[in-house]
């Protein structure tokens, strides 16, 4: 009797991990260029956990992308692969997604480090689903209550970077809160991320991950990661306050 419980249990345990491998990561998030430091940037949240070990991908220098719905994580390393072998994120994302037999249930974001931006929504991924594609931003998600989610967070975004002295991660985390303001996962919430990319922006100027925070579990996980964002300052505020100055 003892063996078989502990076989029911075991089995029950990788039925339950084996299907949240397989379960859409249904998300809104936004991937940004700041022009005027070159650094790059991606915010997420979902009704997921540890959204950031997934979605997220990012190289100074180069671009950043965010894979989500049914993720291909292959599209994060991939698809920086081919911007830095010099093609636009429209490119890339229609030779990544070209070769997958399952695009239509996948949805990405990328932008390179030239400002340019692009996004895919396949056409099975979880209603509401869709983008918007603007200067120096592409914004996106799944399964959320409505078109608003998106068209408020890239909203967000523009606003935010006409305010002085604010930066990239300011600008991701106030386009994350209007998205979550809007309506945010239909689903409800659960794990956000934020990374932003500078060249030598990481510590000891040793890597470029300047900012890499993740929020794994949590009731309010945007309010959380904001929190977090400002304890980054203050733990690093030469960091914060001496912004490189891309060169024209």
């Amino acid at each position: 009797m003892q063996r078989l419980c502990f076989f029911l249990l075991s089995f029950s345990f990788l039925t339950g991990l084996l299907g949240a491998q397989n379960k859409p990561i249904a998300t809104y998030s936004i991937v940004a260029f700041d022009p005027a430091t070159g650094d790059l940037g991606i915010a997420v949240q979902s009704k997921f956990f540890g959204v950031g070990s997934v979605v997220p991908w990012a190289k100074a220098g180069v671009g950043a992308v965010a894979t989500q719905s049914y993720a291909n994580t292959t599209y994060g390393p991939n698809g920086l692969k081919l911007l830095a072998e010099g093609k636009t994120p429209e490119q890339a994302l229609k030779i990544l997604t070209d070769g997958d037999p399952g695009r239509e249930q996948r949805q990405v974001g990328m932008v390179d480090a030239k400002g340019r931006a692009g996004s895919f929504t396949g056409t099975r991924c979880n209603a509401w689903a869709g983008h918007k594609v603007g200067k120096y931003y592409a914004a996106q998600g799944n399964i959320l209550t409505g078109e608003a989610v998106v068209k408020d967070m890239a909203s967000a975004f523009e606003k935010a970077r006409k305010q002085p002295n604010s930066q990239l991660a300011d600008w991701l985390v106030a386009a994350v809160t209007a998205a979550e303001a809007a309506g945010g996962d239909k689903r409800g919430r659960q794990s956000a991320a934020l990374v932003v990319v500078r060249d030598k922006g990481g510590y000891a100027g040793l890597n470029d991950r300047f900012i890499d925070i993740r929020v794994e579990d949590h009731k309010t996980p945007i309010k959380e990661l904001a929190r977090l964002l400002e304890l980054h300052k203050q733990f690093y505020p030469r960091s914060h306050r001496n912004k490189p100055s891309r060169k024209k």
